[in-house]
């Protein structure tokens, strides 16, 4: 199922992955100039489904307009935001809400974690600084989120490798930036992080 939502830049589309149960509903984007079918989002896509969350597979406006190069980072979170409060209720109408992504999405999640009231965050290929410029680091966008938080990196990645914090789950895979050497550990990571971190709130429920 495709939904395409209106953002103040411009329409986003979203791509719903239904798992048997529905425990929660976990929105996933991608990377700068990437799209929705990058193999480590679809194994984070495969192992939630396991883990019983609902997937919404997220492309950006200007991915939709057929641009590459990506907007300005405030305009992405705006995006997001609004499609996360749209999806809320079109798709996931009283479950608790995560947020992830690949690479420049995983940024996207971090830096709204906080306003869209997410209760986790799974970020894939968190690209800690640039390739060679370790001095201009993006590690307090990972700080900043309170919630539980899963990163997949992979060990040779020339984005650079996050710091251990409180509540952040960090599994190294063999690879570089594109995560494609071991897929199934990123589905296995992630189903097994979501059942654990989801444990607790459904016991509240």
């Amino acid at each position: 199922m495709r939904a395409e939502i209106d953002t103040p830049h411009g329409p986003a589309v979203a791509e719903l992955h239904s798992a048997a149960e529905g425990r929660a509903g976990l929105l996933l984007g991608h990377g700068a100039g990437g799209g929705i079918k990058a193999p480590d989002l679809v194994a984070a896509c495969r192992g939630a489904t396991a883990a019983g969350v609902h997937v919404a597979l997220v492309e950006q406006p200007y991915r939709v307009a057929g641009r590459r190069a990506p907007a300005p980072a405030a305009q992405l979170d705006t995006a997001w935001l609004a499609v996360a409060r749209h999806l809320s209720t079109l798709w996931f109408e009283g479950l608790p809400l995560l947020f992830g992504g690949r690479s420049s999405g995983a940024r996207v999640a971090c830096r709204t974690a906080e306003v869209g009231e997410a209760v986790g965050v799974v970020c894939l290929a968190f690209p800690v600084h640039p390739p060679g410029k370790p001095e201009k680091t993006r590690q307090p966008e990972l700080d900043a989120v309170t919630a539980p938080i899963l990163v997949v990196q992979g060990e040779s990645d020339p984005f650079g490798q996050p710091t251990p914090g409180h509540l952040r789950d960090i599994v190294r895979v063999p690879g570089d930036h594109s995560l494609k050497r071991d897929i199934p550990t990123i589905s296995r990571a992630v189903e097994e992080w979501l059942g654990r971190i989801l444990r607790p709130l459904d016991q509240l429920g």
